[in-house]
């Protein structure tokens, strides 16, 4: 078993596949480390048109496209109350694709990596990452398998990939305080059993609960009669077992309701809970190492904007470090940090103007502009990063001024 390689990714996740693929494709010897076995569950399973273009430098678009489980989505849909309203997203401001997928991550993550691995990179599961030391030319990583063995690998850069484990971050203690306060979501997947036509299968369905709009609900449409169905909220009206407070809150939703009044709840998936999620850390970037993803910050759930993050971050790690070990100059902070950091603050301004209501008053104000819809769209597409749109270049600012002109708006 080899212990000396170029790159060393931790986590075998959608950022740490596609950026040892991406490594891989460029020549470098590249060691994924995951504790895990796959396939294991994790939320995560809305996926933006954005990610299509990092899984196809990846070569991996053919193999994901070929899962008969995941559903073909174009858009994103919106409801609250009696209202109704959706963005397409090959209509959209920013050039790239337009469509994507509705996947269940534990069938997804599995394809991506075991794409990797055909593709020659070596992958362990069963490994663990239990220490890091950077103070050498090379960075070492104290491994343990799950059968106890334990060993030393070493590596010219580490790329930490290990999503919500975000095991540097513990490791170095980088973790810092979300800026987002604390929520909490409860979710399961169900037979849906969905006949009616307000429901589109090609599109996520947001709903914001009709009194209380911090509360809000996703709708993820499976190809096989399947729906991921969760409600994210604060934990003091979350409080319950995640079974009662999921159904409860659904049944408060007039389309939630409608919809799935044929639906199966009792099937062989649990009812989950997962809280405190957001998360932040003091820097991405160190000696020999480099946080992808969910282990540097994961904002919120509400735009679907993880896996789009976590591939955009490895595309950024894969060009820079390549650079890097080829002995030419890398600026981790002005070209990985601060450009990924454009994307992130983006969505953070978005997912902050769900929740004082700013931008959900611009999604469902009637009449909206066609050019801002375009303009929007691309952000809910995940295009994040495109600064020739208004709304990225400028987005706190844009989105201040589209909610004086929009203004307050009642549920009817």
């Amino acid at each position: 078993m080899s212990t000396q390689f170029d790159v060393a990714v931790i986590g075998a996740g959608p950022s740490g596949a596609v950026v040892a693929a991406l490594l891989n494709k460029k020549g470098f010897k590249v060691c994924v480390l995951e504790k895990q076995h796959f396939p294991r569950f994790v939320i995560g399973e809305s996926l933006l048109p954005h990610c299509m273009e990092m899984l196809e430098e990846a070569g991996m678009t053919e193999a994901v496209a070929a899962e008969p489980s995941f559903q073909f989505k174009n858009g994103a849909a919106f409801t609250w109350g009696n209202r109704y309203t959706y963005f397409d997203f090959t209509d959209k401001f920013s050039d790239g694709p337009g469509t994507t997928f509705q996947v269940r991550r534990g069938i997804f993550d599995k394809i991506l990596i075991d794409e990797a691995a055909r593709q020659g990179v070596e992958v362990r599961f069963g490994h663990g990452v239990n220490a890091f030391d950077n103070s050498g030319s090379e960075a070492v990583l104290s491994v343990e398998t799950d059968s106890g063995e334990r060993y030393e690998l070493t590596a010219k850069f580490v790329l930490d990939a290990s999503g919500y484990g975000r095991v540097l971050p513990r490791l170095l203690d980088l973790e810092t305080p979300s800026s987002l306060p604390p929520r909490m979501a409860h979710f399961t997947h169900i037979e849906d059993n969905i006949t009616s036509p307000k429901f589109d299968r090609n599109k996520i369905l947001i709903t914001t609960h009709p009194q209380h709009r911090d509360v809000w609900f996703w709708t993820i449409p499976f190809g096989d009669n399947r729906c991921s169905i969760g409600v994210v909220g604060t934990p003091e009206k979350l409080a319950g077992d995640s079974e009662t407070v999921l159904k409860k809150w659904v049944h408060e939703c007039p389309m939630l309701a409608e919809i799935l009044d044929k639906s199966v709840w009792e099937n062989e998936f649990p009812f989950r809970s997962i809280q405190g999620y957001s998360a932040n850390v003091k820097t991405l970037h160190g000696k020999h190492f480099a946080l992808l993803g969910n282990a540097a910050e994961f904002l919120d759930p509400v735009f679907s904007s993880g896996v789009t993050i976590a591939l955009h971050s490895a595309k950024l790690a894969a060009d820079l470090l390549a650079k890097q070990l080829k002995g030419e100059a890398a600026d981790w902070q002005t070209e990985f940090a601060e450009p990924l950091m454009q994307g992130v603050d983006t969505f953070r301004t978005y997912v902050n103007g769900w929740y004082d209501h700013s931008f959900q008053n611009a999604i469902y104000a009637p009449g909206r502009s066609p050019e801002i819809s375009r303009m929007i769209s691309s952000i809910l597409a995940g295009y994040a990063w495109d600064t020739k749109n208004p709304f990225v270049e400028k987005h706190a600012q844009r989105l201040e001024a589209l909610a004086v002109l929009v203004g307050d708006i009642k549920l009817q």
